[in-house]
């Protein structure tokens, strides 16, 4: 016989007796009662990390994630890029001291992202009206940006595109700013709803943030045309609001060059720009969590005042970030090897998104004659609002493993030349 000791009557006996059963379960009760969190509710799952979970528990060895934002290679694997590796490499050998860093991170690392973002014939870097502080990740960017127009400059509301990049919605709300949308996306033209988009922005008031996508929009993959560009930077300056460009794709769209054209227009047109930037997917660093926070200023007193209030709230939440992302990304910048290298793999990446864009659309013409999938290839980045539905999405997962988060936004970054055919198949099939 197993015997089992008794927490309520401390006895060893064969079983534990109904009376110290039901008293060990009202003590359990009144615990309950008496806890700080048990008002807590379940918080709803992550909706592109719970589709994970299904797909890991998918059986059919032909699934396919569409759902998550990551770049992955042809052969299905996230890709430790060749300049990467070397850096870190030189990195290591210099055994270096792991103590803090200033709270605005990597003075040299700051400069180069000025660099990339501006331009490296730009006046403005020599004007000292431009702060920039190295962030955990593009998230961190936004949440320290977001911070400072609430608490600092007293900002009441933002505008965000419709639909916008799930996180962004959480992200200024949780800062205490007022989430608003203005029209984007025209899903009859699966374009722009551009005279919308115009209407809506000319009727915001003063100060009214305004968070635009630089280049790649997440997740439709559609972007504003240069001369909508120049339409959207004038309403921003004749109204008074604050742009806030979020650009965590520069050179999968176009080029490193042509993506950052946005951000020039801005410096030219406006007085203040509010920039976040990540380097989660042109490094293919995602773990490092490595990205910056941008913010120009009127002058340069102004932006020296700036940045004391930045660091303030930096102090307060992470106090200062790590050494070895932001060391990866400078060793990179630096050596002008290295940034070759990497500007030669990121055009690597972006050219086989752009393969399996048309990869997709082509098969899909074949194997049903009347769908036209061609407004794809016109699609930038990683990501696509394919046009399907909620219905056709769930049908794509329950009958062929293919799965996409329900608005119908997938991420060609996940498509390669081994799983392209089955997942054209399965679409041709729900489409028709």
């Amino acid at each position: 016989m197993n015997l089992v000791s008794c927490g309520i009557c401390m006895n060893t006996c064969g079983t534990i007796s109904p009376v110290c059963f039901l008293i060990s379960n009202l003590i359990s009760d009144q615990y309950m009662m008496n806890s700080a969190f048990s008002a807590v509710e379940l918080a709803p799952s992550d909706p592109i990390l719970g589709l994970t979970e299904l797909f890991k528990s998918d059986n059919n060895p032909n699934k396919v994630n569409l759902g998550v934002g990551v770049y992955y290679d042809d052969n299905g694997n996230v890709p430790l890029l060749s300049c990467v590796r070397l850096a870190e490499s030189k990195i290591v050998a210099k055994h270096r001291a792991r103590s803090y860093q200033p709270i605005e991170g990597n003075t040299q690392y700051n400069k180069l992202v000025q660099t990339l973002l501006f331009g490296s014939d730009s006046e403005l870097l020599n004007t000292n009206r431009i702060i920039t502080a190295q962030t955990l990740g593009g998230t961190g960017a936004l949440k320290v940006g977001a911070d400072f127009l609430r608490q600092i400059v007293g900002c009441s509301d933002v505008w965000i595109s419709d639909p916008s990049w799930a996180n962004h919605q959480g992200i200024f709300s949780n800062a205490g700013l007022k989430v608003n949308v203005y029209p984007y996306y025209d899903p009859n033209t699966r374009g722009i709803a551009f005279d919308r988009m115009v209407e809506q922005l000319k009727a915001l008031p003063q100060q009214a943030i305004v968070l635009l996508h630089a280049c790649c929009h997440n997740p439709t993959g559609v972007d504003l045309t240069a001369d909508q560009w120049q339409i959207v930077t004038d309403i921003v300056v004749d109204r008074g609001l604050i742009p806030f460009l979020d650009i965590a794709y520069q050179g999968f769209g176009s080029s490193l060059d042509e993506d950052g054209a946005v951000v020039r227009l801005f410096t030219e047109k406006c007085q203040n720009l509010v920039i976040s930037n990540s380097f989660s997917k042109s490094f293919s660093l995602y773990g490092e969590r490595i990205g910056g926070l941008s913010i120009m200023s009127g002058t340069a007193g102004e932006a020296k005042r700036v940045q004391s209030q930045l660091k303030r709230l930096i102090r307060t939440n992470y106090s200062s970030p790590p050494i070895h992302s932001g060391a990866l990304v400078e060793t990179v910048l630096a050596d002008s090897e290295l940034k070759a290298q990497w500007v030669n793999e990121l055009t690597g990446m972006r050219e086989r998104i752009k393969k399996m864009r048309l990869d997709l659309s082509t098969n899909i013409a074949k194997l049903c004659p009347g769908a036209d999938f061609s407004f794809i290839t016109q699609q930038k980045g990683m990501f696509s609002y394919s046009g399907l539905t909620k219905e056709q999405v769930i049908k794509l997962r329950e009958e062929h493993s293919v799965y996409a988060v329900e608005s119908g936004r997938i991420c060609v970054a996940a498509l390669n030349s081994q799983n392209v055919e089955f997942v054209s198949d399965a679409i041709s099939k729900v489409i028709l």
